[in-house]
C-alpha cells in the first residue's frame, strides 16, 4: 500500500516538473542561440560617418532620437529599389499605384495584430507533444502542414487549365 502511494506521488512531482518548464509563448521553430558569442543577425553596423557640408543642417540632438548614422534598414532597402518610404507608412512613395490597387476591395488597418493574435492562439494550440516540449523538438512544420501549399501539385493544377508559367521550369 505505501509502494503505490509512494509511485503515485512520484507520479504527480513528475508532472509538475514537467509542466513547470512550460513557458507563455510557444516557439515552434526553437531558434536559439547555441553557445556564448554574439547573436551575428541582431548586430546592425552603423553608416560611415561623414562631415557634412554645412555644419548649421544638422539636427538638434534629442535624447533617445535617431543619429544620421543609425542603421534604418527600410528606408535604406526602399532607397536600393529606386524609391523613398513615405513618412509614417512604411511603404515606398513610387509603390503608392499598388498598394492602393491592392487594397481596392478594402483592407484591414490592424491586419498584422490581428494576425499576430491569431498565430499566437493557433501556435498556443498545436505547440507539441510533452516530449517534443522537453527534448526542443522542432514543430513549426508539422503544425503549419496543413497551411502548406505543394508547389508541384499547384504548378500541375494550372498547367491543366492552360494557365501559362512563365517563371516556372518546362515540364
Amino acid at each position: 500500500m505505501l509502494a503505490g502511494k509512494g509511485v503515485l506521488a512520484l507520479a504527480v512531482a513528475a508532472m509538475l516538473t514537467l509542466a513547470a518548464c512550460g513557458d507563455g509563448e510557444p516557439h515552434l521553430m526553437n531558434l536559439q542561440a547555441t553557445g556564448d558569442g554574439p547573436d551575428e543577425f541582431a548586430i546592425l553596423p552603423p553608416k560611415p560617418l561623414q562631415l557634412p557640408e554645412d555644419l548649421k543642417a544638422l539636427p538638434a540632438p534629442t535624447l533617445g532620437g535617431s543619429n544620421l548614422t543609425d542603421p534604418n534598414p527600410e528606408a535604406d532597402i526602399a532607397l536600393a529599389l529606386g524609391g523613398r518610404l513615405r513618412e509614417g507608412t512604411g511603404v515606398p512613395a513610387g509603390d503608392s499605384a499598388i498598394v492602393n490597387h491592392a487594397s481596392r476591395y478594402g483592407r484591414a488597418a490592424a491586419i498584422r495584430p490581428e494576425l499576430a493574435a491569431a498565430d499566437l492562439e493557433y501556435r498556443r494550440d498545436n505547440k507539441g507533444r510533452i516530449l517534443e516540449r522537453l527534448f526542443n523538438v522542432n514543430t513549426y512544420f508539422k503544425a503549419y502542414k496543413r497551411e502548406s501549399l505543394n508547389k508541384h501539385a499547384e504548378l500541375g493544377k494550372w498547367r491543366q487549365r492552360g494557365v501559362r508559367t512563365v517563371s516556372a521550369p518546362p515540364p
